[in-house]
């Protein structure tokens, strides 16, 4: 790893810490800025990363400019007007990170694993996710069924790149959105939004760091 994308990583994460700093203290107008600038800054790491792969780094330039998208989707004052496109955007990031990790790798042991981790979550915490979300808002049990299959594949995509790091990250991303759905639908946590953060932004570098491992 060269040096600027080190320095960029380390802006990534002082970035973000003040985005977890304003969350906990409900500083809204930090909040606006540090949110998109930590997507920024690791879409500048990214692109100035010495990679294994390009075109996997073209997925996830892509991936991350959605989740840029939809993050400032979900910030936006008219939560529940706009809530449907950030998630809409952070599906095609998804649908982008899934051919990024398959051309970093792939492995078949860890890809079967893959699948029963997801398949696992999917009947256990999705079915209660779908449920809450069909008994507080109705018209969104749909896309937020799509949502979950699509972040499914994302997740076993990186378990099929066999890269550990990879791993972590989508785990860390799926329980970033796990959080949202139950904080907002199911039972609100007075910690939810600073877990929900952490976990996002931390899991974004670390499928980021798949890139130079």
């Amino acid at each position: 790893m060269n040096s600027t994308v080190s320095v960029l990583l380390t802006v990534t994460l002082v970035v973000a810490a003040v985005d977890w700093f304003a969350v906990v203290t409900d500083r809204r107008s930090i909040e606006y800025v540090a949110k998109p600038l930590t997507m920024v800054t690791l879409i500048a790491a990214v692109l100035a990363m010495d990679v294994t792969s390009s075109p996997a780094r073209a997925c996830f330039v892509a991936a991350l400019v959605f989740s840029l998208a939809g993050d400032v989707f979900l910030m936006l004052p008219d939560r529940e007007r706009f809530f449907v496109f950030g998630l809409g955007s952070f599906l095609v990031g998804h649908l982008a990170y899934v051919p990024g990790l398959l051309l970093l790798g792939f492995e078949p042991a860890t890809a079967v694993l893959g699948v029963a981790v997801v398949a696992a979550s999917m009947a256990t915490l999705g079915r209660r996710v779908v449920r809450g979300v069909a008994a507080a808002e109705p018209k969104l049990a749909p896309p937020v069924t799509v949502y979950m299959i699509v972040i499914s594949l994302m997740v076993s995509s990186a378990f099929a790149s066999a890269i550990p790091v990879a791993i972590v990250g989508a785990i860390l991303f799926y329980s970033s959105d796990a959080l949202i759905a139950w904080n907002e639908f199911i039972d609100p946590k007075p910690w939810g939004r600073i877990a929900i953060m952490v976990t996002y932004h931390l899991g974004q570098i670390g499928l980021a760091l798949a890139l130079v491992t």
